[in-house]
């Protein structure tokens, strides 16, 4: 289908689609920003202190789940069902969150959460590849990742305010009725979409391999916590976890990026790896480093959005652009900004070095993440997008997950002065540099025609990668 000189995303005939995808992704990316602001209160409140770390587990564990369901939904019965389970579960969550009287009952909450914005992110490609042609997909993402923008920049304060002056309840029962709006929007645009026509049935087994996969992640981010014997134990036992699972959820190859959609999948775990173990470590770098407050700590984090925006609706204008092109130069343009905030770790030239760094590191994102969208639907059948849009999505989280809990043990052994917060940041900065670098190298088999074998063969075969 050709795509008319006037059409955009928010033609006459996309418009209420992308309102209510950009609504949706604007309130699950302010859920995700602001619950960190809210947590300390809603956890002495509910006299949970000794839980702290399990909402945030029970999230990232149950997402990988979400992922999955909902991606085999959107195979089965199409993208207006998936949105729905995916929605649906996440607004309960929200409400059993706000209501919630014991911390078993609030983590109980979190998982749902997850699950359903696993699936919702799912949902997402699996309506862009049906309701938008390819030459409107780079617009569409570009403006779904200046969507998260907004809820970076304000989102904490906002729950802090809430939560300060009112209730930390309110963080999560505010959300439902806005929500509801969303929903209300993209599902008439959408229920003209029909299901894949397909004979193949999803199998249920990915759901328990997700569960493993999801467990294993979990594991490994309690083990970088710990400093101690039986961390070697658990992030041995998270590993195998983690294989297993994804070896079942991933496309075949996928560790060695073979040309198509392995690539993808695998870039994409690379650039999401790369750029938030740093997001993470920054803060802290800058407080414990240089005596940073709150929120000259977490402007570099702002300067980062701020650039992640601008680039993303940049490539949007630029449809005529390979999207291989943009993605390589993406993982150049984060290698140079993660290389660059090596300078906070040098004594005496302070943390403003990382203002500019990190707003480079956003610039390669804000480049890289639409670009490897649209290649994702490039290289995806229609009857597997929701599958292979699952992998993506679990690349990413596996990826976060990974470089998040190296940085966690690195900063545990700074704790213990086995070396010092300095010699942390400068090893982190060089293996996520690294991982930019060998982005950069991978990202052309992105773009690469998949074989015929790998089109073939399901995503979910148990062979080895």
């Amino acid at each position: 289908m050709e795509t008319s000189p006037a059409a955009g995303v928010f033609d006459r005939a996309h418009r209420l689609t992308t309102a209510g995808l950009l609504m949706l992704v604007t309130f699950v990316a302010f859920e995700s920003m602001a619950v960190a602001t809210a947590m300390p209160t809603a956890v002495a409140e509910l006299h949970g202190l000794a839980w702290y770390g399990w909402p945030f587990s029970a999230f990232l564990v149950a997402s990988v789940i979400g992922m999955v369901v909902g991606g085999d939904v959107g195979d089965r019965s199409g993208p207006r069902a998936a949105l729905l389970v995916g929605v649906g579960v996440f607004a309960a969550g929200l409400l059993l969150a706000g209501l919630a009287g014991d911390m078993a009952l609030f983590v109980a909450a979190r998982a749902l959460q997850g699950i359903g914005g696993g699936s919702i992110a799912v949902s997402l490609y699996v309506v862009a590849g049906q309701a938008y042609e390819p030459a409107l997909r780079p617009r569409l993402f570009g403006a779904i990742s200046a969507a998260w923008v907004l809820p970076a920049l304000i989102g904490p304060l906002v729950a802090g305010v809430v939560t300060a002056h009112a209730s930390w309840r309110l963080v999560f029962l505010g959300l439902l009725p806005l929500i509801a709006v969303g929903l209300a929007l993209v599902l008439p645009a959408v229920r003209r979409l029909a299901a894949p026509l397909t004979d193949t049935v999803p199998d249920p087994a990915r759901r328990w391999w997700a569960v493993l996969a999801g467990l294993g992640i979990g594991a490994l981010q309690y083990a970088g916590q710990r400093l101690d014997v039986l961390a070697i134990g658990i992030a041995g036992l998270g590993l195998v976890m983690l294989v297993a699972g994804l070896r079942a959820l991933l496309p075949q190859d996928t560790v060695r990026a073979r040309p198509g959609l392995p690539a993808v999948v695998a870039v994409r775990g690379l650039l999401a790896g790369a750029f938030f173990g740093m997001d993470a470590l920054l803060p802290l770098a800058m407080t414990q480093l240089h005596g940073y407050g709150p929120a000259g700590a977490g402007f570099p984090l702002t300067a980062g959005a701020l650039g992640w925006a601008a680039a993303s609706q940049l490539q949007g204008r630029l449809p005529d652009v390979a999207r291989v092109a943009l993605l390589r130069t993406g993982f150049v343009l984060l290698a140079v900004g993660l290389a660059a905030t090596a300078w906070i770790a040098v004594p005496g030239v302070g943390g403003w070095p990382a203002y500019l760094s990190w707003a480079v590191a956003g610039l390669g994102m804000g480049l890289g993440m639409p670009s490897v969208g649209v290649l994702l639907l490039d290289q995806s059948a229609e009857h597997r997008r929701g599958a292979d849009s699952a992998a993506f999505q679990i690349a990413d989280v596996t990826g976060s997950a990974l470089t998040v809990g190296v940085v966690g043990i690195l900063v545990a052994a700074a704790t213990a002065s086995l070396l010092t917060l300095s010699t942390a940041v400068l090893a982190a900065v060089v293996v996520l540099t690294a991982l930019a670098l060998l982005g950069a190298v991978l990202a052309p088999r992105a773009g690469a025609p998949a074989a015929a074998p790998a089109v073939a063969r399901s995503a979910t075969t148990l062979a080895a990668s």
